[in-house]
């Protein structure tokens, strides 16, 4: 019994021996714990991986802001299209007023009538008439200068041009015309098969006495469509339909009228059509016939 313990006997330097390995091996498990979970290095990747994303969301910022930014110059507001007023800040509502108004051919002279046309924020109006540019003519009976520019403008001698050779961008010259108005007249004219006197485009929607009156100075009838007269005493309701200024169910009051009182022998007698547009017989009369 006495032999069996003595192999578990240690002098003392053997004891410190063990006490230290042990104490190593407790240390260097420690380390390799604390490492292995990165407790000495996630601050520092904390902090570049914070700084990476950082700086990504700048860049996004950066990008944003440049795709968002619209650069505005100088412009006239009553030719405000629909992409420039969305551009700008302008709802549908708010454009659409301003262009109906523009229809009419009446003119935004002022920031105070721009806002009481289109009933735009104040806010909005502050940040955008900076830009307003409104043209020399704009109308002000309290403006001399303007009174003596249309003297001079009525001794200005134009080469008139012929209207059925026009684009729609010809006809912006005149004042008073823009991209709306001078589209209407070239579809008119298409839809007529060109202007034949000077008198149809007193037909044009939208396009006023005043701005004709500035037209005509520019653009007249000179090359005349040959026209195809339809024979109002043969032809049938859908025929007459053809021409504009004639509607399908005016069309078939012609032919009914005609069926019940014989052939037509004057262009007066068609005043008798219930729907018949009076006023405008001297231009219908360029398509019809009565032969």
């Amino acid at each position: 019994m006495k032999n069996f313990k003595s192999h578990f006997q240690f002098d003392k330097e053997q004891k410190s021996g063990i006490f230290f390995l042990l104490l190593l091996i407790v240390i260097f498990q420690a380390i390799y714990y604390l490492v292995s979970n990165g407790v000495f290095t996630s601050k520092n990747n904390s902090l570049l991986h914070n700084k990476e994303l950082q700086v990504a969301i700048d860049s996004l910022k950066n990008q944003s802001v440049k795709k968002n930014t619209y650069k505005m110059y100088p412009f006239n507001p009553n030719y405000i299209t629909d992409y420039k007023g969305y551009k700008l800040g302008m709802s549908i509502k708010e454009i659409d007023r301003l262009h109906l108004y523009r229809e009419t051919g009446k003119y935004v002279n002022s920031i105070e009538e721009f806002k009481k046309v289109t009933n735009v924020s104040d806010s909005l109006l502050k940040a955008i008439s900076p830009y307003f540019k409104f043209p020399d003519w704009k109308a002000s009976k309290f403006d001399k200068k303007i009174t003596v520019a249309n003297k001079s403008s009525k001794n200005i001698n134009y080469t008139v041009k012929d209207i059925n050779n026009a684009t729609a961008i010809d006809l912006q010259v005149v004042s008073g015309i823009g991209e709306k108005i001078s589209s209407r007249i070239v579809k008119f004219r298409d839809r007529l098969g060109g202007f034949v006197v000077n008198e149809q485009l007193q037909d044009v929607y939208g396009l006023d006495k005043e701005v004709l009156n500035r037209l005509l100075k520019q653009f007249k009838v000179i090359s005349k469509p040959v026209i195809s007269k339809i024979n109002i005493n043969e032809a049938s309701a859908y025929e007459i339909s053809k021409l504009v200024y004639i509607k399908y169910d005016v069309a078939k009051a012609i032919v009914a009228y005609r069926e019940e009182n014989g052939r037509f022998t004057s262009f007066n007698d068609l005043v008798n059509i219930e729907g018949f547009t009076v006023n405008k017989i001297d231009r219908i009369k360029l398509y019809l016939s009565i032969d």
